[in-house]
């Protein structure tokens, strides 16, 4: 046999319909209880026109063969006319809800191949199309996140020495059967000021059950943030460094100090990002594992005592979980320290945030008191809540402590069309993800160099018709919500004066025609073909008096230029969801809504080529953001936007 050429690279095939353009867009990943399409562009694959094939779901490989024989995985292979129609007269379903597996063991997904076999051989050709490439399925089934593993699951409860004096308890649950197995990444959990390391039970267990040894401790929050990172700090070396002797020596040799994720709540969420910052500064050296051990850190509804002199994640990846209802640390704009999302911003590795609508402080421990703050009938509720927390450390841990490609699309797509079975219909879910600069991205403007307006980051020129634009610090600046033109950044609870996240807001009123923002590409970087989605994140002013006309999702058309003149243009309302209206919390000024709700937008360029071959992605001049109701915008509204940039995945 000798290896596929044409075949082995990669196509997207798997995905599901739109109701508008592009007709159909390309996942990666899908719930088993939704249904799997394939789809082909007859304008970039002319070969399928007028072809009847047969369509195999199988197995993923990591190396496909000329001649290998295909076997659908499920009820058969789908046969398919295909036509030159366009797109969407080439959409069929090839995998119905439930008809595969999901069951992946300890990890998220189970892979999955497509091919479309074009001479109906049964064999896999050179000339068939094939969803796969090396290391990364086709398509992948991913089970219900919120139920537990497969893994039986142990507690043990002991004390260990070198910590500070009354603060050396841990509890820790891990596999039962863990004398079989290698060795495991380890999660640490530090409680917030008047919580108990024993009030993560739900979360370590569901951990636990997928492989993971999961270790919270006693955490000193009395004194203040800085005790709490210190006690972080020493359980961690005392955990890895007294294997040995705790619980008997069941542990030893079987913890990855490579791989630990830290997450802390409240002041003890404070404290992991200033027990980080002791160790990159050299102010604080563990003696078993160093900074690059630490793979992962996750704040729940942290504190911001010290600010960002000392509270500084630096870019390890790091992720904020936080309740739009806390009714702790807040977010209230008179109190800077209640500010969580200030640790988000100051992270300057990969970050992502997971903001619930209706959950309060406690609702992600066991035992703490309600404390919901907001509208009545959102309440979601403790269970509802550690049911999002369940799936969202779930998916964070295994894509960024194992490498899982399944769990990825949990962290940036929109909730309206894709979030995990075991969570509620109506509960609502904003996600921000922003990736490393190491990962290859291309950054067209974050608004942190070349501060004019008509300037982007990168260089190029950016075209204004929209009103009232405005570079700056994301800082609410007055202490109240209420909207006010002297605070144009009314709601951006997500700065203090010594940070230096910048973004832009402006407003599309609907008097003119044409409102827009347009920006050139720099000649070096017009070729676009390399990278795989273009990316931003928006908000909704709040409190503003164009959101409250509205209350709804905002989403407008994103249009790319090539050198040719040629424009596409994609309304990303079509992929389910948009840019989410503020919470409808009231309190702090006058009027209804919370803090501005950044989410990411992503939009795969080759989208941009559905049935226009003519669009030349190698030649891109501008990009486009279209605002008028023609285009499919908003009419109006106050709008935030930041981190316009190329992805490579």
């Amino acid at each position: 046999a000798t290896i596929a050429a044409s075949a082995q690279v990669r196509t997207e095939l798997a995905g599901r319909s739109l109701s508008g353009y592009p007709s159909f867009e390309f996942v990666r990943s899908f719930n088993v209880d939704e249904s799997v399409e394939v789809a082909v562009d007859p304008s970039r694959f002319p070969v399928i026109a007028g072809v009847t094939a047969d369509i195999y779901v199988v197995p993923t490989r990591n190396l496909w063969l000329v001649g290998a024989l295909l076997v659908d995985a499920g009820a058969g292979a789908e046969t398919f006319a295909f036509s030159g129609a366009g797109i969407a007269a080439n959409r069929v379903v090839v995998v119905a809800p439930g008809e595969l597996s999901g069951d992946a063991g300890t990890n998220v997904g189970v892979g999955y191949d497509v091919v479309i076999d074009l001479d109906q051989d049964g064999t896999l050709d050179a000339d068939d199309l094939l969803d796969n490439s090396f290391g990364e399925a086709g398509l992948y089934l991913v089970k219900d996140l919120t139920t537990s593993g497969p893994l039986a699951v142990t507690e043990g409860n002991y004390s260990v020495t070198g910590t500070t004096a009354g603060f050396d308890e841990e509890r820790v649950w891990y596999p039962s059967d863990i004398a079989q197995m290698g060795r495991l990444p380890v999660v640490i959990i530090g409680h917030g000021n008047g919580h108990s390391y024993t009030w993560y039970n739900y979360l370590q267990i569901h951990l636990a059950s997928h492989g993971y040894i999961v270790m919270s401790h006693e955490n000193n929050t009395g004194p203040g943030v800085f005790s709490a990172s210190t006690t972080t700090l020493e359980h961690t070396d005392a955990f890895l460094g007294q294997l040995g002797t705790i619980l008997g020596g069941v542990l030893d040799g079987h913890v990855d100090s490579d791989r630990i994720t830290w997450i802390g709540h409240s002041r003890g969420g404070e404290g992991i990002a200033i027990a980080y910052d002791r160790i990159f500064d050299g102010a604080w050296t563990p003696v078993n594992y160093d900074l690059d051990d630490l793979v992962l850190l996750s704040s729940i509804a942290p504190t911001d005592f010290l600010a960002i002199g000392s509270t500084n994640p630096h870019d390890v990846t790091y992720h904020l979980l936080y309740g739009a209802a806390d009714g702790d640390v807040c977010g209230c704009p008179s109190l800077e320290l209640a500010w969580s999302f200030n640790l988000l911003e100051r992270a300057t590795g990969c970050r992502q945030s997971t903001y619930v609508h209706g959950a309060d402080h406690n609702d992600f421990n066991c035992c703490g008191f309600n404390d919901f703050d907001g509208p009545a009938g959102t309440e979601i509720g403790r269970t509802e809540a550690q049911q999002v927390a369940k799936a969202t450390y779930l998916a964070l841990i295994e894509h960024h402590v194992d490498g899982g490609i399944a769990s990825k699309d949990y962290l940036w797509r929109q909730w309206e069309s894709f979030k995990p079975i075991g969570v509620a219909s109506t509960t609502t879910v904003v996600s921000e993800l922003r990736d490393a600069p190491s990962s290859g991205k291309f950054v067209i403007d974050d608004y942190q160099t070349n501060p004019a307006t008509d300037v982007s980051s990168s260089g190029g020129r950016v075209l204004v018709r929209v009103n009232g634009l405005l570079e700056g610090l994301m800082i609410e600046d007055d202490n109240v919500f209420t909207w006010s033109v002297s605070d144009p950044f009314n709601g951006s609870t997500r700065n203090r004066s010594s940070d230096f996240e910048d973004g832009a807001v402006f407003d599309v009123d609907g008097a003119g025609g044409g409102e827009g923002l347009f920006w050139a590409i720099p000649g070096s970087q017009r070729d676009f073909s390399g990278f795989e989605y273009l990316s931003f994140r928006a908000a909704q002013g709040t409190r503003h008096p164009l959101t409250t006309a509205r209350l709804q999702d905002e989403h407008w058309s994103v249009a790319l230029i090539d050198g040719n003149r040629n424009q596409v243009r994609i309304d990303f309302s079509v992929y389910g969801g948009g840019v989410e209206e503020p919470y409808q919390r009231t309190g702090s000024g006058s009027g209804a809504g919370w803090q501005n709700e950044f989410e990411t937008i992503r939009i795969r360029l080759t989208d941009f080529t559905t049935d226009r071959p003519d669009l030349d992605l190698t030649n891109i001049r501008r990009v486009g953001f279209l605002f008028n109701a023609a285009a499919g915008g908003p009419a109006m509204g106050r709008i935030l936007v930041d981190d316009l940039e190329l992805t490579t995945d």
